[in-house]
């Protein structure tokens, strides 16, 4: 599952992939050629190179985006944890307050507190409301966090 806002910066990545990407590794390409003798020419297989990893990344994102489910995300009110919701958590132990939004794999952001609906602390979020008070195991142990606010 992907939110629309996610599929749409996935296409216009895969747009420009497609056309400027390909026309500027076309003139490298096009350009190495002129030099002559390509068994030896680290410009033309640098190309070549870089024209072949496009072309799978364009392909990656075209598989991508035709098996991905598109998910609105919630707008309104929220009264529990659902993706697109921003969650104020207090650390039981710390006392830190810390927010996060929850969203799909493919906007997550670790610097900006925008974590995926799949990772751990995600997953037990997911559906709770707030003073709810929810328990992640990680490798340090067991984390108490009470939600403070959802919004």
């Amino acid at each position: 599952m992907i939110d629309k806002k996610s599929y749409d910066e996935l296409k216009e990545k895969l747009d420009l992939l497609k056309t400027v990407k390909r026309e500027v590794i076309r003139k490298a390409i096009a350009e190495a050629r002129e030099h002559g003798d390509l068994k030896e020419n680290s410009a033309y297989h640098t190309a070549k190179q870089e024209q072949s990893l496009n072309e799978t990344r364009i392909k990656d994102l075209e598989e991508r985006l035709i098996n991905e489910e598109v998910v609105e995300e919630t707008s309104g009110p929220k009264d529990s944890v659902v993706v697109g919701a921003t969650v104020r958590l207090l650390d039981m132990k710390s006392k830190e307050e810390t927010d996060y939004k929850i969203a799909y794999e493919l906007g997550i952001n670790v610097f900006e507190n925008i974590i995926s609906v799949a990772s751990p602390l995600g997953q037990v979020l997911m559906g709770r409301k707030e003073k709810d008070i929810v328990e992640l195991n990680n490798s340090r142990g067991i984390i108490k966090f009470k939600i403070l606010k959802i919004s």
